[in-house]
């Protein structure tokens, strides 16, 4: 006897949809919750000052330059198996996080945390979007997208709490239970391919060429002055260009740079990520080594734009072209 749907959507894509919505909160609380107990990692770690960003910038840096390369991977080998992944790797980092005896290896387990970053979130969509009947992969993912938004809201105030009456390790020990649950749920969902991406072969230059370029460009937006980055990332960056051209099967296709609409929505969406990034990191330090404020303090009023994001995220997965938004 077949099993009936629930609110339109068949018990796998239930399960996909629950993967993606633990998966992303998973992802969501341990970057918002860690800005507000970065002072108090610096002075529990003794590091320096000029390492501390990297404990932001590292995961970043390695979730946003391999996410393309991890939507390809999960086309080849498996939706699911790379959700899968992703998740394990992120939980066994932040483990390690947490553990971590010194400010450069919380930097490196940072790193491995946003590669598994990388790997849950475009495996995640791409699971529940292949798993959805037509017409209702938008609001599938709206709806779980939107309960990860919880995450975005409590993240800061957690972090806070966490930080000031318990550890900063406990931070990242909060989202162990989170990873483990992605794994469980992704495990019940229904395995999906992109069956044409199999006749094509990973384009490797692409990824690296892609990944080196912002890593460069990284380093140049931190010293602005050092103009061998800035030379690295435009010839990399050139590189990754001639790349695409070649690949039978490139990670970015190049047309879509001819599409004017495309290319304002995605610069606009970069300075707008950009500037979320910088108020994420900034405010925090700015209120506890600026105005006094303890960690949670500073989550607590951290909480007002994280709300702000989170409502702001939950409608554009329920807009359909010539629809009002639900």
């Amino acid at each position: 006897m077949s099993v009936p749907p629930v609110n339109g959507l068949r018990p796998p894509v239930r399960w996909a949809q629950a993967a993606l919505a633990v998966g992303a909160s998973c992802v969501q609380l341990d970057s918002f919750a860690l800005n507000p107990a970065l002072p108090v990692v610096r002075a529990d770690l003794h590091g320096s000052p000029a390492v501390v960003p990297w404990v932001v910038s590292g995961y970043l840096l390695a979730a946003g330059a391999l996410m393309p390369a991890a939507g390809r991977l999960a086309d080849l080998y498996g939706r699911r198996r790379m959700l899968t992944l992703g998740a394990v790797l992120f939980g066994v980092s932040a483990a390690l996080c947490a553990l971590a005896p010194t400010l450069p290896f919380l930097v490196a387990a940072r790193v491995a945390q946003g590669v598994g970053g990388a790997l849950i979130m475009p495996a995640g969509l791409a699971l529940l979007t292949n798993a959805s009947p037509p017409g209702q992969g938008r609001r599938a993912t709206g709806r779980a997208l939107g309960l990860a938004g919880a995450a975005t809201v409590c993240g800061p105030f957690l972090g806070g709490v966490l930080a000031q009456w318990a550890s900063w390790r406990a931070v990242f020990w909060l989202t162990v239970p989170f990873a483990a649950a992605t794994v469980w749920l992704a495990r019940r969902a229904d395995e999906s391919r992109d069956a044409s991406a199999a006749q094509s072969p990973l384009d490797v230059a692409g990824a690296w060429t892609a990944t080196g370029a912002l890593l460069c460009l990284a380093r140049w937006l931190e010293h602005v002055g050092g103009w061998g980055w800035a030379v690295g990332a435009a010839l990399l960056g050139t590189l990754f260009v001639r790349a695409e051209r070649r690949a039978p099967a490139p990670l970015v296709d190049l047309a879509l740079f001819r599409n004017l609409p495309y290319v304002t929505l995605t610069a606009a969406g970069a300075v707008a990520n950009a500037a979320t990034v910088a108020l994420l990191y900034v405010l925090p330090l700015t209120l506890q080594q600026g105005r006094g404020w303890g960690a949670l303090g500073a989550g607590v009023a951290f909480s007002a734009p994280a709300a702000a994001l989170a409502v702001g995220g939950r409608w554009p997965g329920g807009c359909v072209p010539g629809r009002p938004c639900r």
